[in-house]
This record gives C-alpha cells, structure tokens and sequence, in this order.
C-alpha cells in the first residue's frame, strides 16, 4: 500500500456566500420588490491549501462560522468553490447532515438500500452487507420501523452504519458523532480506528479536540475563512484554546466591570443599612441572579474576584495537565466572621463532579476573616486530562450556613501531551519482565 500517495489535494479555494435581507420567494414577488433585494457578501473560505494522503486522517477545528462545515460540503460536492480546485481521489462516503439521504416514511432497512445506492453499491453488494449494517447499528427490530420515527440517536446510527460499510475511500465526518449515547461512540471510534488503518481517509469537523486527538494525525485550525495553524493535533490544539483562553477572557472582564458596578451598588445599599437576609440572593432579583450569575448567600462575606494564575504567574484559562494552579479569591466581610469554611469545586462542563475539597476537609478549622483579605489555595499539579471545565469557589460556616457560594466562577480549559482517557492523569511508570 502506497501510504504517501495524495487522495485529496484543495488548491487555493476560496468560498463566498450572498445573505439576502429580505428576498423574494415567487416570481411575482421578485418583479414587484425588485429593491427589496438586497444583500451582505461574505466570505467563508478565502485561498485555503492543503494535501492529505491515503489513510491519513485529518481534523477541522475552529469557531462556529469559520468555514469548516463549508469545507467539507465543498470536499463532498455538495457545493462548489468560487474559485481554486478540489481534487478528490476514490469513493467518498459522507455524514454531514444528520438524516442526509433518508426518506422519512421508507423504514431503516428500505432506507439502507437507498443510502448504500448513493454511494455507488449495486444491490447484490448491499445484499451481501446488509446484515452487518444492521447489526452495527443495533436498531434490532426497528429497523422496519419508518425512519420519522428515529430518534436523533437511531439516526446516527443508521447513517454511520452505512458510511462505513460501503467501502469508502475517503470518509468525511461533520459533528456526527456528537449524536448517540457513550457506548455507541466508543463502538464509533474503534471502528474508525479500524478502517483507517485498512487505508480510508478521513476528514472529520469537531468542536470535540478530544476526539480528533483520538482519530487524527494532522489538524487544521480554520479561522475566518484562512487556514491559522497545522500540524500535530496536540500542538495545534493549545494554540487554539489559549486562543479561544484570551477570547473569552476579553469578554469576562467586560462582564466583570458591569458586576463590579452592581457590586459597589449593592455595597451602598449594606452601607445606607439595607440588610440582606440569610441565605437569600446576594443582588437583584433571585431568579434572575441564580440564571445569570448562579450565586447565592446571607451577603455576610463577599467573594469579590477569583482570579486563577499558572505555573508563570499570570491570570488564565488554558493550563497544560500538570501544571502548577494558584487561586486567588479577594473576599470582605459585613461584621467578624470568626467559623468559616472555604472550599472550591472543578465540574467537567458535562456536569461531572471532577474533585473538590475545603478547608474543613483539610483539618484546617473554623477560620476567621478579617473585614478584607485575600484567600490563597496552591494547587501544585492540576492533573487533568484534555477538556473543558468549571471551577466553583465558596465560603459557607462550619455550620452549614451559606456566606457566598459563587458557581462557575470561572471556565478553565486544559491541554495535554499524552492520550489519557476518563478525567485525571495518573502519574505511572511501567515494568515488563
């Protein structure tokens, strides 16, 4: 098997696209509102290049808009580029829509024939797999059932069941995969793994890093419309979280100068004698501040900033797995607080509670805050695997009675060299005799 020979090579292609403010549908609409024609240019692709070869598989990651989906449908011919060429080398098997090529009153298995036809299989082909399609998608008896009666997952099923039973040279994956229960997705990616090492080609469009680390030999970071980054996914991955890190960044400390305003706005009201209650919101009304800021407490003790350093010191949201995490909260107080207890709370975004602790569980006591200070917590090796997650930071008393509970305080992301799978790293070393 020649593994260097080019299946796929995208020369210069640039893709733009008319967005129409307010177009006519019938003919008499377009004669009468000719002025109503209107319309903004944009484009999503502009000059992009690249080159992947047999059995190589390749990710697409990037923000929404950016041009990846537009870069498949362009590689699947659904589209065509406005200018550049796309040389495409052997059968191409897609999933770019979920339900794509289905009839929705035909059932699964009817549907099956008409899907594997598409791709370019004769009946007797389709005969001879029929049943590993089916028993790869594990729809059992509903495969006679008509396809509007799929759940979204029964769709992906069916559809990835097929794509990857039609002998495909190259295999062009949009976000699918993000469609199904766990088990299914393994059952998934092992496949993939599969057929890539029997030389398919694969392309996949994930905002799933993990998963294209799993997959992938080469990923591409597509940003407004121009290729930014390329190479290992691992690299190009740090690249962009510390990117998208800075990003969201800009925009929390926009957020954070409005609720420092409504902060020294609640600090006057404390001030004129205006006392909050126990246990109740600390500013505005309680359904709106438990939505939008999901904090909660008597108002005796105030977190007013939680800010999270790196191994460099400086305030982030991207950390590599196993650097060094320092928190720093800045907190005051109303009277003496003489039973605190202090805590924080990592949850992976999906709502899994990764780890948590606090200065009871640490033996630490009732601690007591001063009118202002500053709470440090050293986290000397923040061992996570790949993704994205929340961090919590509280202050409650000793006997259960709730200061300042500030939930998704902050979103950190974090990156690694090594392909850990579940949430912690474990350090090891291995021994074979």
């Amino acid at each position: 098997m020649d593994t260097e020979k080019t299946v796929i090579r995208v020369e210069h292609v640039s893709k733009e696209f008319r967005l129409f403010s307010d177009k006519g549908v019938y003919l008499k609409e377009k004669l009468l509102f000719r002025n109503r024609r209107r319309y903004e240019v944009r484009k999503v692709l502009k000059d992009i290049s690249f080159e992947v070869k047999k059995g190589e598989a390749i990710g697409l990651i990037g923000e929404n808009g950016c041009g990846k989906s537009t870069t498949l449908k362009l590689l699947s011919q659904i589209m065509y580029p406005d200018s550049g060429t796309i040389t495409m080398k052997g059968r191409v098997s897609a999933l770019i829509e979920l339900g794509a090529g289905f009839h929705p009153d035909m059932s699964g298995r009817e549907n099956i024939y008409t899907n594997a036809a598409i791709f370019g299989l004769s009946k007797d082909e389709i005969d001879n797999r029929l049943q590993t399609i089916i028993d790869f998608s594990e729809l059992g008896a509903y495969i006679d059932n008509p396809v509007r009666t799929y759940s979204s997952g029964m769709y992906m099923r069916l559809a990835f069941s097929v794509a990857i039973n039609v002998d495909a040279d190259i295999l062009l994956i949009d976000e699918i995969l993000a469609v199904g229960d766990i088990a299914f997705q393994a059952k998934c990616f092992n496949k993939l793994r599969e057929i890539k090492r029997n030389g398919t080609t694969i392309i996949i469009v994930s905002h799933s890093l993990g998963q294209i680390e799993q997959i992938c030999d080469k990923s591409y970071w597509i940003d407004k419309g121009l290729i930014r980054e390329s190479g290992d996914p691992k690299t190009v991955h740090a690249y962009y979280l510390e990117y998208m890190g800075q990003k969201e960044g800009n925009a929390l400390s926009d957020n954070e100068d409005k609720i420092s305003e409504t902060c020294s706005e609640t600090n006057e009201k404390e001030n004129a004698g205006e006392k909050l209650g126990e246990n109740e919101r600390i500013t505005g009304d309680p359904e709106e501040t438990a939505q939008k800021r999901k904090r909660f407490g008597s108002g005796e003790v105030v977190i007013d900033s939680v800010t999270i350093l790196g191994d460099d010191e400086i305030a982030k949201e991207t950390f590599k797995s196993g650097e060094k995490m320092t928190v720093i909260a800045a907190y005051h107080t109303i009277h003496k607080i003489s039973d605190a207890m202090i805590g924080f709370g990592i949850f992976r975004v999906d709502g899994v509670h990764v780890a948590g602790t606090n200065t009871y569980i640490d033996h630490l006591g009732d601690v007591e805050l001063k009118e202002k200070g500053t709470i440090i917590c050293e986290i000397p090796h923040i061992n996570l695997v790949s993704g994205e997650y929340l961090f919590d930071f509280a202050i409650h008393s000793t006997s259960s009675k709730v200061y300042d509970d500030w939930k998704s305080v902050q979103r950190i992301r974090i990156y690694s060299d090594t392909y850990d799978i579940g949430i912690v790293h474990i350090n090891h070393k291995w021994e074979i005799d």
